[in-house]
């Protein structure tokens, strides 16, 4: 920029023509609507534009007040008089914004002398009978045009009439007039015919937000009529409009995607070492979705670190760390079929440190295999107190998941011995019972997962098959029931990751807990209570139109700052958004604690994929466990296997939703120094 160049002062809207962007920001161009900005954004300095063209072009008036000045000095108001004027017009240009012409607006101040609310009546009365009056023509007696300069005030004033305006916004802020004229004739109440030299604003009617429909056709003549039909087939820029699209039937588009095939969100669990990696890495080089090269380069590399075992596992764990280390310890996702479903597939760390990382992934799934490894010792070091297979079980039944797969896993280990299976499952069956599944509902399955045997097909170890004549892994996954999906719910997103992408905005990755999303729509973040656009939906790494409730999708979001979302942030419907509190009653099971839980006790509320601290600020009762009667009111504190009645206070302020309304979205656990101490839902939320 030069350096003598006035800037303060400078006009930018020179630079450009009207139809020239290049220097704009092309995005922002519709953060706001054209109906809307017609209807709410109001500036000073944009007359109807019906009054001041002429007046400038005529007249040689120019500035804001160009109108206002041709009237006061025909009534030589006073400097006091014509403040008030101003004053009024101003306070009736926010009621009328630009329907009314400013020359009836300023005879109405002045015959009402100053007064507004009565000016408002008037100019609102005459507007009323004028409808009338144009209503009674017939559009047939329009004239021929005559070609004259003459420009009549009543034919101006009902032609703002008849058509709203219908404005853009752009950024500078100019309003750009859309679609083009047709000079047309305006018959006056004498019968007379005046042209206009700007005819009537024929709109596409799709950007006007269903304005132009307000319009009767028969106050328009046939010709204009014809003319606005041409209009709608001469294809238009393609300025986006935030119209919304057009709603699709997203239960049978469902149906139709992925050939027909069905949803289902799998989390695998367990202790840590018990194989869960190397199972579901091995199951899907068996299933061809990692290829023979990746897996020979997988080999070489586990053999130089020393870990050639770990070859399989690292088909899922995929950071450096978490290879040196031989453990998982972030989610990990990937996508396999099944003949007649699509998994997703997420493998969640064993390991107790990361516990939050595997209550973000078991919170996000539908149905669960449960690794437990069968070797002497191992199994009972992941069955007893401090083991991660009962606290695993817990979490995942109390996030919701009914359905579980158990993978008695490194059976080879003790030569596929029907003794030991028996144990675990006897052992297991007992405890899964207690914390909440139906026998009907697990299933217990002897594999290996470094030899593959039992995973994709039936074994064919004679040591197995004497004795064990049951399905394999991947049929036990595709004989699992999806559960219902919450499709006509209003939108619910959680946030599991927030990143940069190339281009312009940013990226979110979560799970769809409710409702459907198309490109396009708007969305409300919450807590930080700001909106953004959804440019793109990204579903198993493809681009889509549209997802659903049960998707694992990454959007790219606009409109935004990345610094105010954050993970565990729920992306919701604008007009149905989801609560938001610091203070909330649930309904809470107590496990096996160590300490008993009383008032202000700290814990840490895990949510979805939030976790944040927590304060326990009142006992409310005991509840009995199976009827939810009131046994105890204000107990002095709670035991293990309690049920209760709570008051919880965060730190800062989460996005719940009743447990009644949302099943998803009012869950949650708490944990206390490490250890899971109870799971609750959300009864009520306090402001």
């Amino acid at each position: 920029m030069s350096r003598h160049r006035n800037v303060r002062g400078y006009n930018y809207d020179e630079d450009f023509e009207d139809d020239d962007v290049y220097g704009q920001s092309v995005e922002d161009d519709y953060c706001i609507s054209p109906s809307t900005a017609a209807q709410f954004i109001y500036s000073r300095r944009d007359k109807p534009a019906t009054l001041v063209e002429p007046l400038e072009e005529e007249y040689g008036y120019e500035g804001t007040d160009a109108a206002a000045d041709c009237f006061t000095s025909t009534h030589q108001l006073t400097e006091v008089d014509r403040a008030r004027l101003n004053s009024c017009l101003d306070q009736m240009r926010e009621v009328l914004a630009e329907s009314i012409p400013e020359q009836t607006m300023v005879q109405a101040v002045l015959d009402t002398k100053f007064d507004v609310q009565k000016a408002l009546d008037l100019v609102l009365s005459q507007g009323s009978k004028q409808n009338v009056k144009t209503k009674n023509k017939d559009a047939g007696t329009l004239g021929k045009t005559t070609k004259g300069k003459t420009r009549d005030f009543q034919s101006a004033r009902m032609e703002s009439e008849i058509v709203p305006k219908i404005t853009k916004m752009t950024v500078s802020g100019k309003k750009q007039s859309m679609g083009f004229e047709v000079p047309c004739a305006v018959a006056d109440e004498n019968g007379h015919t005046n042209t206009p030299q700007k005819g009537l604003l024929l709109e596409d009617t799709n950007v006007g937000s269903g304005v132009l429909e307000t319009v009767s056709k028969s106050t328009l003549s046939p010709q204009v009529v014809q003319v606005s039909e041409e209009q709608n087939m001469v294809p238009t820029p393609a300025k986006k409009s935030s119209k919304a699209k057009p709603q699709i039937d997203v239960k049978a588009e469902l149906e139709k995607r992925q050939g027909g095939k069905q949803l289902l969100n799998l989390v695998v669990i367990g202790h840590v070492d018990a194989g869960k990696s190397t199972l579901m890495g091995h199951l899907l080089y068996l299933l061809g979705n990692v290829n023979k090269r990746t897996m020979h380069k997988y080999e070489q590399e586990s053999k130089k670190a020393g870990k050639a075992s770990f070859a399989y596992a690292w088909v899922l764990d995929e950071t450096g760390e978490e290879r040196e280390r031989g453990v998982t310890m972030d989610v990990g996702m990937t996508k396999f079929e099944t003949p007649t479903k699509v998994i997703t597939l997420m493998d969640a760390p064993g390991h107790k440190d990361f516990i939050p990382n595997m209550i973000t992934g078991a919170a996000q799934a539908d149905v669960a295999i449960l690794v437990v490894d069968a070797s002497r010792g191992e199994f009972e070091a992941g069955f007893e107190t401090g083991g991660q297979t009962r606290e695993h079980g817990l979490l995942v039944r109390s996030l919701g998941v009914t359905q579980l797969a158990v993978a008695v896993n490194k059976m080879d280990q003790v030569n596929w011995q029907q003794e030991r299976f028996l144990e675990i499952t006897s052992k297991l069956g007992q405890f899964l019972k207690q914390a909440g599944f139906k026998e009907s509902d697990v299933a217990y399955i002897p594999t290996s997962g470094l030899g593959g045997e039992n995973l994709v097909t039936r074994s064919q170890s004679s040591d197995l098959t004497q004795w064990y004549k049951g399905k394999c892994l991947l049929e036990q996954i595709d004989s699992f029931k999806p559960p219902q999906r919450s499709v006509d719910k209003p939108f619910r997103l959680c946030v599991a990751d927030v990143f940069k992408d190339q281009g312009s905005g940013f990226c979110v990755t979560g799970k769809i807990e409710a409702g459907y999303i198309q490109a396009g729509e708007r969305l409300l973040a919450m807590p930080p209570n700001e909106t953004c656009t959804a440019k793109g939906i990204t579903l198993h790494d493809e681009p889509v139109d549209w997802a659903a409730a049960g998707d694992h999708v990454s959007l790219t979001l606009t409109g935004m700052d990345i610094i105010k979302i954050n993970v565990g942030c729920v992306f919701c419907d604008p007009k149905e958004p989801i609560k938001v509190c610091t203070r909330f009653r649930a309904r809470v099971l107590i496990f096996n604690i160590e300490i008993p839980i009383t008032k202000g006790f700290p814990v840490l509320l895990h949510y979805q994929t939030v976790s944040e601290p927590a304060t326990i600020t009142r006992l409310l009762s005991v509840l009995h466990k199976s009827t939810g009667e009131v046994t105890k009111k204000k107990p002095k504190f709670l035991a293990k296997g309690q049920n209760a009645l709570i008051e919880l206070q965060t730190q800062r302020p989460v996005a719940l939703e009743l447990y009644k309304d949302f099943k998803e979205l009012g869950r949650f656990m708490l944990r206390y120094s490490g250890s899971t101490i109870a799971a609750g839902v959300v009864t009520e939320i306090k402001e």
